[in-house]
């Protein structure tokens, strides 16, 4: 672990793609046009007549006013775009990354924006900063537009992209953009006017009446008033967290409702927050800017600072958006946006509220994912994406990202070669992991972002994958690199997505851990972190969000403390014995619900229910307390037990009735889940295979046909029932006499999958040293070992893995296919067999 460092030293200035470039010289005058390309592709082998689909790819055609270009083929259609706006850039002789704007254009740029926005043409525009001057010209003897300066912050990006070119430490402190309006505001004193100590900006001479007439008849007509619910966030931690009602009027401005709530007398100091959640949502905090909050106002641009509040923090709210929120705040979905010219506006209740508080760690994402807030969890280990129930730990780690404004987490994809692989797991003590090479490229053929060397990818790979977590200003938070090899893309990607999240969902609950502890627990998770900046980025912004679940089990009393898992009287267990038990690896479905319920069982208030709910028996997928009542069941039987009380966001979170909840809990309560085992799904025949055995018995049966096979010398062999070939795939790893291999199977699926593998592994041969240049042809067959077939008579090897099913034995069967006669030389063992053709019948 590291405790300090970035791997980018120097704060980079955002930089404009070229397509921006584009539309900032052309506009609408640029026209863009995307097209899907069909590549030609090969067939998948010699022998196997089947259609092999290309990937889905595009080429972009741009058109300009004097002439117009076209783009190479991309899989992505934003590349294309991309490439064709490059290329015209190249063609107008336009340096990318010398036409940024330096820090004194953007100023002047920034203030033509600023004069732009006051303008009467402005007021006309669809835009949300219009609708809000339109708002502030409703008010009585207002003519003037005034408007809080927060609010020309956060209504206009092309104001905020200038700010962050003239300062880039504007991302981390929003506040700043405030200062660059006002200090605009002040260079164009003819136009707008801005009083000493305030925070709002109107223009000097009032609109013209027609002009206000006609942008106001824009918008609908309203009702009378609008009524939204919003929640109070007081500063003091003592004070409860509580609904307030904004009634907005028809004549009225919603930030002169909002201020008054504040203590102000309108909108002018208000200042509003970053957006919570989605960036197309509308829910901010809102708080009052003190009675005189000096801006820096200094003429040095590029130093500009953020001028302490010297108010009382709010830790609450801060949490909730990631930045410093000062005093009193009020957090409310509502404002104008670009969808239309009226307000929007929808309730945020108290248990959204508490919702918003636990999405802020990962197993808080996890459980709204699963609407199982008190029952599941993050679970340990990622096993199937068939047995995943929820988000998926990548989603959940972009999703972590963004709440804390950091990049999205970049991943980085090794491949493996399959003898390497080999050889490392044998050295490991690891299951050995090698799959078709379709099957490895099924992840990255849907996630394109994903890095990975193409060469080794085809050839038939296992996987290991690193995450790295950057801060907006590109240092590097921390990284993930664990050893483990796995046979898909996915599940590596996923793997190392999960280790992340459990190391985050650990180290936030105790932020103040001992240096030893957090070094023993970033080396049980492969973590190297950089403490400093995480402090910063992170567990700043976490001052409450400590929402882990208490892990203990109670027996019917509530107050109970110790973790009780083995001890029957402990829990009610109703129902006939059936006899079918869950096991680790078993998907489970259930159905719970979870109530609070007072001492002596007096009261009692449903809180969270599901009928069929499913888990992965084993894995951590659900609170312990409940994962081990649930194994000592069988299907069709039901439980009853008690826990003592989580953290009171989780309840309330989950709260059906939020008042009724919040007076259980002024008395003493616990938990009370019921639970029904409705039915229990074994884990399938591979992964009990591969849990069992070391190697898989698959890989044993490849294993030793190979070996035998290397003994005959023959020059050619037949593989019946070869599925995706398995056995055709290794053998073109090894040195052997063969020179034709076949394959026959009933199913064109798998035949289609092996032919892909076959045609890719023979056309990379000649780029690579592998011992496979005997083997010239590899064709394939549609049929079935219980028919006769001429073309396979000549074979001198025949082999069958896994084909225990057959209602014949298979020397009877092969003697009625290939009309061969079989000698003392074939080999048996576990469901393989090889036989050695020594004169044809």
């Amino acid at each position: 672990m590291e405790t300090g460092g970035s791997l980018v030293q120097a704060i980079r200035k955002p930089t404009l793609t070229p397509k921006a470039i584009i539309h900032q010289k052309f506009g609408s005058k640029a026209s863009y046009t995307v097209e899907e390309v069909e590549e030609p592709t090969q067939n998948g082998c010699p022998g196997l007549a089947i259609l092999q689909k290309g990937p889905c790819l595009y080429r972009c055609s741009l058109e300009l006013p004097d002439f117009t270009v076209v783009s190479g083929s991309f899989k992505k259609k934003k590349d294309a775009e991309q490439s064709a706006a490059q290329i015209a850039l190249e063609k107008l002789g336009i340096n990318l990354s010398s036409d940024n704007p330096t820090a004194e254009e953007a100023w002047r740029e920034l203030i033509a924006r600023v004069k732009y926005i006051f303008s009467n043409e402005f007021l006309s525009a669809l835009h949300p900063l219009s609708s809000h001057f339109k708002a502030a010209l409703r008010r009585v003897g207002d003519l003037n537009a005034s408007v809080p300066a927060s609010v020309i912050a956060i209504c206009d990006g092309k104001l905020n992209n200038l700010c962050k070119i003239i300062n880039p430490t504007v991302e981390s402190h929003p506040l700043l953009v405030l200062s660059y309006i006002m200090r605009a505001a002040a260079g164009l004193p003819e136009l707008v006017v801005s009083a000493e100590g305030q925070l709002s900006i109107w223009r000097k001479d009032p609109y013209p009446p027609n002009v206000i007439e006609s942008s106001i008849s824009q918008q609908s007509d309203v009702a009378e008033s609008i009524t939204t619910t919003a929640i109070y966030i007081p500063c003091s931690p003592e004070k409860a967290v509580e609904p307030v009602i904004l009634n907005i009027s028809s004549t009225g401005y919603y930030l002169d409702v909002i201020g008054q709530i504040l203590g102000l007398s309108d909108a002018n100091m208000v200042l509003i927050s970053r957006t919570i959640g989605k960036a197309s949502s509308e829910t901010r905090l809102y708080f009052a800017a003190p009675k005189s909050y000096p801006l820096d106002m200094s003429s040095d641009l590029l130093n500009a600072k953020v001028v302490p509040f010297g108010g009382p923090l709010n830790a609450k709210a801060s949490s909730l958006c990631g930045q410093d929120i000062y005093g009193d705040s009020i957090l409310a979905s509502i404002g104008y946006t670009w969808k239309g010219q009226d307000i929007f506006h929808e309730d945020v209740t108290l248990q959204s509220y508490y919702r918003m508080l636990i999405s802020k760690i990962p197993s808080g994402v996890y459980k709204l994912s699963r609407e199982a807030i008190l029952a599941a969890e993050l679970p340990l280990t990622f096993t199937t994406k068939t047995n995943w129930k929820g988000s998926f730990p990548r989603e959940i780690l972009s999703s972590f990202c963004r709440q804390y404004r950091l990049l999205e987490p970049v991943f980085c994809v090794s491949s493996i070669p399959l003898k390497a692989s080999s050889e490392l797991s044998r050295s490991n003590n690891k299951p050995e992991v090698s799959e078709s090479a379709e099957q490895e490229r099924e992840y990255a053929n849907e996630n394109e972002s994903v890095d990975v060397d193409p060469k080794l990818a085809v050839l038939g790979s296992s996987f290991t994958c690193e995450v790295k977590i950057y801060a907006k200003c590109q240092d590097l938070i921390l990284e993930c690199a664990p050893d483990v090899l796995y046979k898909k893309q996915n599940d590596a990607v996923q793997s190392a997505s999960l280790k992340v999240l459990s190391w985050l969902n650990a180290y936030l609950k105790d932020t103040y851990m001992s240096l030893e502890k957090e070094k023993q627990l970033a080396n049980v998770f492969d973590i190297k972190f950089y403490r400093q900046i995480f402090f910063k980025e992170v567990v700043k912004c976490l001052s409450v969000c400590n929402c882990q679940h208490n892990e203990t089990l109670g027996g019917k009393e509530p107050e109970l403390n110790g973790v009780v898992e083995n001890d029957a009287s402990y829990i009610n267990i109703e129902g006939t014995d059936s006899g079918l038990c869950p096991s680790n690896g078993s998907l489970l479905c259930v159905c719970y619900s979870v109530s609070l319920v007072t001492k002596g069982e007096l009261q009692k208030e449903l809180l969270e229910s599901i009928e069929e709910f499913e888990f992965e028996m084993g894995t951590g997928a659900v609170i312990p307390c409940l994962e081990a009542v649930v194994s000592q069941m069988s299907v069709g039987q039901s439980a009853c037990f008690y826990t003592e009380l989580p953290p009171e966001d989780l309840v309330l979170a989950a709260a059906k009735d939020l008042a009724n909840a919040l007076a259980f809990l002024t008395s003493p309560c616990c938990l009370e889940y019921s639970i029904i085992l409705l039915q229990v799904t074994e884990p399938p025949e591979d992964r009990m295979e591969q849990a069992l055995f070391n190697p898989p018995l698959s890989k044993q049966r490849v294993e030793y046909a190979v070996q035998h096979i290397k003994e005959f010398c023959a020059t050619s062999l037949v593989d019946f029932g070869c599925g995706s070939g398995s056995l055709l795939e290794s053998l073109l790893e090894y040195p052997t006499s063969l020179e034709t291999i076949a394959g026959v199977d009933i199913s064109q699926k798998s035949l289609s999958r092996a032919a892909k593998v076959l045609h890719s592994k023979l056309v990379m041969k000649s780029d690579f040293d592998a011992p496979c240049r005997s083997i010239k042809s590899a064709i394939l067959f549609d049929g079935s070992i219980t028919d006769f077939d001429s073309r396979l008579c000549e074979f001198d090897l025949a082999t069958c893995l896994e084909a225990s099913e057959l209602g014949k034995p298979i020397q009877e069967l092969l003697s009625t296919t290939i009309k061969m006669r079989l000698d003392n030389r074939s080999r048996s063992m576990n469901n393989t067999t090889i036989f050695y053709r020594w004169k044809s019948i």
